[in-house]
């Protein structure tokens, strides 16, 4: 067989691929790192979602207002030493509009001004209120209060959840209560943890995920504390052609008829096929919850919705059954900020399910809530979930930093005023332009789909042969390689790292390729890399039928 060999032997291939892609990442990059050495070729890598851009207008005017801040501590109290004052509410509007108006042409101060404006406007705040939560917020010099969400900011980080993951068109008039958290991260370890210490969910329960799917939603079902037992919504649609839209058929939908299935994890858009629930899905999905099983619990990780056009939740289709949790880390180039909101619309089946525990339960939790509320038993759970997140002794000091929640408020109201969805257009269309760079270095032609937010692609290696080649290809591949071989091939001999896709429950013989991080002119080269490695092994194949 023509083929190079790897220093990576099959035996340690199939020890490495039982690792997290995440951990196996560590491997290609020691690998690809090697080959640059050797070469003029520089690493590529593309395992990471980290994107290589940020929203400049926001941290502009988060600066901006940082100073404003500052001036409001020092007109109190200006000693020598550093040591001021903290910010007063009497007349802060008519200092702030003052400030803005003598630094109108700094950075920042166009969004600030159509903040303040928004607010007063939109929701009638009062002004000096609305500035003074603006100044301490940004000075970080108060505790959080409420702990949930700085009261203000959350009415406004709620038109923008609407816009976003409603299109703007809500199928409901209720409102959903905001929970501010360190990142969808912290969101995901909150929500487990909740829903377990409420007996909403106990060890060993059967819950259903959405695959392919984030990785830390395929382990932590696993850990010890929570053992569940786990049921897979296959994403293995396909088009008229054969190609796999990685959509939800409705026989795979079907499974969560069943009631013994307490909750659905679902990432939407998928990462890392990143493409969106289709309507139809979404439509087929809520006469399922509806008929036949109406108290699922379903939490939805939306943190790629910004990058479709249009994009509509699950907590549109089915507020009263669904948690939804977004992060602005994707959207605003913001990982670093850890910021994320878990939103829990106000009539919902969780609080219902609450009156409905044992007595024995509802008698421990009550004990373990008596000292936030004289009626722990009516405890909302989206205020438990602050509480848990504090062990709730400590829950008069949670919630995520003022600063943050500043942050937070900014990027939301920038893309609440951007009438023209500028900001949207370039990101998708950044997206969308690395994603035709890959295909066509690939030299395969881009198949459209309205539901493909492109912030990842997954590569199905299998499906590429057996449409090329058929099956004695298939199979001399499956004979002679491992899975996660092409990445190792990747790595050590182009310097390219991909993740493999069958880490994410995914198909085993895909690759996923993070559009986000890298040069637009490294996707054609991946493209070119990938391919050329693809057509190693068709001409191993051909050599050994010679």
């Amino acid at each position: 067989m023509d083929i190079d060999k790897l220093k990576t032997s099959r035996k340690r291939e199939v020890e490495l691929e039982q690792l997290s892609p995440f951990e196996l990442k560590d491997n290609l990059i020691a690998l690809a790192s090697d080959q640059q050495k050797k070469s003029v070729k520089t690493m590529l890598n593309a395992g990471r979602g980290n994107p290589n851009w940020t929203a400049a207008v926001p941290r502009e005017a988060f600066f901006l207002l940082g100073q404003f801040g500052v001036e409001e501590c020092r007109k109190v109290m200006n000693q020598a030493s550093g040591v001021t004052g903290i910010p007063q509410k009497k007349g802060i509007a008519g200092r702030l509009e003052a400030f803005l108006e003598s630094n109108k042409q700094s950075g920042g101060a166009e969004l600030l001004m159509g903040l303040y404006k928004y607010g007063i406007e939109q929701h009638g705040f009062d002004p000096d209120s609305w500035v003074f939560e603006l100044a301490e917020g940004i000075v970080g010099d108060q505790y959080p209060s409420p702990v949930r969400m700085l009261k203000q900011t959350e009415i406004v980080v709620h038109d923008y959840l609407i816009r976003e993951m409603c299109a703007g068109k809500p199928s409901h008039s209720g409102k959903y209560d905001l929970f501010a958290v360190e990142g969808g991260t912290a969101a995901m370890c909150y929500l487990f943890d909740s829903l377990i210490d409420n007996c909403l969910l106990k060890k060993g329960d059967k819950i259903a995920l959405g695959v392919p799917i984030f990785t830390p939603y395929l382990e932590i079902p696993e850990l010890a504390r929570y053992d569940f037992k786990v049921t897979y919504i296959n994403g293995s649609a396909k088009d008229k052609d054969g190609n796999l839209t990685f959509q939800y058929p409705d026989e795979e939908l079907d499974k969560l008829g069943d009631k013994s299935i307490k909750a659905f994890f679902i990432v939407n858009p998928s990462n890392p096929t990143s493409v969106e629930v289709s309507a139809h899905s979404r439509k087929y999905l809520v006469k399922v919850v509806k008929n036949l099983n109406p108290n699922l619990m379903i939490l939805t990780d939306d943190v790629y919705g910004t990058f479709v056009p249009g994009f509509v939740s699950l907590m549109n289709d089915l507020p009263q059954n669904t948690l939804c949790v977004y992060s602005f880390s994707k959207y605003f180039g913001a990982t670093g900020w850890r910021l994320g909101v878990i939103a829990l619309y106000e009539d919902n089946i969780y609080d219902d399910m609450l009156s409905a525990i044992p007595e024995k339960d509802k008698e421990r939790l009550a004990k373990l809530y008596e000292s936030l509320t004289l009626h722990p038993e009516k405890l909302k759970f989206i205020d438990r979930l602050v509480a848990d997140s504090r062990r709730v002794a400590l829950n008069h000091t949670a919630g995520l930093s003022t600063p943050q929640q500043m942050q937070m408020l900014l990027f939301a109201s920038f893309a609440l005023l951007d009438k023209e969805n500028n900001y949207k257009k370039d990101c998708i269309n950044l997206l969308q332009h690395r994603y035709e760079l890959l295909w066509e270095g690939l030299n395969i032609p881009v198949i459209p789909d309205p539901e493909r937010a492109s912030y990842y692609c997954e590569i199905d290696i299998h499906e590429w042969a057996m449409k090329n080649y058929g099956k004695e290809f298939v199979s001399f591949l499956e004979q002679n390689f491992e899975p996660v071989d092409i990445v190792f091939r990747l790595a050590e001999k182009s310097s390219v790292v991909l993740l493999n896709g069958g880490g994410f429950a995914g198909p085993e013989w895909s690759v996923r390729v993070s559009l986000a991080n890298l040069e637009d002119r490294d996707y054609s080269v991946i493209g070119k890399e990938l391919s050329a490695t693809m057509q190693d092994y068709v001409e191993a194949w051909e050599s050994m039928k010679k």
